[in-house]
């Protein structure tokens, strides 16, 4: 789960994660661009219906199923049947997408989900513009449909993480991270996990060099001292960035421990006797425990 990343879902679960061809967005920087960037049919070699891959995944005890590597709301008809068929299994489909999509799509492919996690890829129009050809006010509309209106058909929240790959000179400045952080705060609330990640050269973005990991670090103090509760590093080996603490600033214990993306230490969650409060100062912690 650690991998999608989600770290407040089901910490630690086993997930199905597949994708499509092709993808809405026009990223020059894509981690995934022999996929996302595919218009050949020979990328869509493998045929899976939506109860095959429910199927497959009850199969083998897998607890989620991830919509991933390029962005769902390009086969949105079909990622919404197969969430269907394995909510009948009782598996959780988790939605990994860019939220450039139109408000009239939101409702029906946000229901399908129990999960998401969306990334926020800057904080400028400019940056959205001229590096990924989508638009910052479509995608934060997303967002905050995402987290504040979506309702799984229990009635319950769609869980929701962001991810920002900061990529340096280009959205790893002071003011476009203060800025951000503060739009989550005020619109999201201080609850939402928050994941920095490290960028490596890739696709059309080669001449940038990867991001320094105290890039990551300086990030994450900013949204830290913007009021959020839950800020992550990712892409990089960072023990204190991977770790869950309770935000009680009178307690701050260490609450999950990873290493990479392997848990060494829950005190959390149900499947290791948690009960998603912190115990020690029982403050409740966000998340689906």
């Amino acid at each position: 789960m650690e991998k999608k990343p989600l770290n407040h879902f089901h910490p630690g679960s086993s997930v199905l994660s597949f994708g499509t061809a092709g993808c809405n967005s026009g990223c020059r920087f894509c981690q995934n661009f022999d996929i996302a960037k595919a218009r050949s049919i020979d990328k869509l070699s493998v045929g899976a219906s939506p109860e095959k891959i429910a199927q497959i995944a009850a199969s083998r005890g897998i607890d989620s199923v991830a919509f991933t590597y390029n962005d769902p709301i390009v086969f949105a008809e079909y990622a919404i049947d197969t969430a269907q068929a394995c909510r009948a299994l009782g598996i959780h489909p988790i939605a990994v997408t860019a939220g450039y999509m139109s408000a009239e799509a939101r409702p029906d492919f946000y229901a399908a989900m129990d999960a998401a996690n969306i990334d926020l890829k800057g904080f400028t129009e400019d940056f959205y513009w001229k590096v990924t050809g989508t638009h910052l006010a479509d995608v934060l509309a997303t967002i905050d449909y995402a987290v504040n209106e979506a309702r799984t058909p229990e009635g319950e929240h769609v869980w929701v993480e962001l991810t920002t790959l900061l990529i340096p000179g280009l959205n790893d400045d002071d003011a476009q991270l203060h800025a951000e952080c503060t739009w989550i705060g005020e619109h999201l609330g201080p609850d939402v996990p928050l994941h920095f990640s490290a960028f490596h050269p890739s696709y059309r973005i080669m001449d940038v060099p990867p991001t320094p990991h105290e890039t990551l670090t300086r990030a994450r103090a900013i949204a830290l001292a913007e009021g959020l509760h839950y800020v992550y590093a990712g892409n990089v080996h960072d023990r204190e960035g991977d770790t869950t603490y309770c935000p009680n600033p009178q307690c701050h214990a260490k609450l999950i421990e990873r290493d990479w993306y392997r848990i060494i230490a829950d005190r959390l969650s149900a499947s290791s006797g948690g009960n998603g409060h912190c115990p020690q100062c029982g403050t409740a912690i966000a998340g689906r425990w």
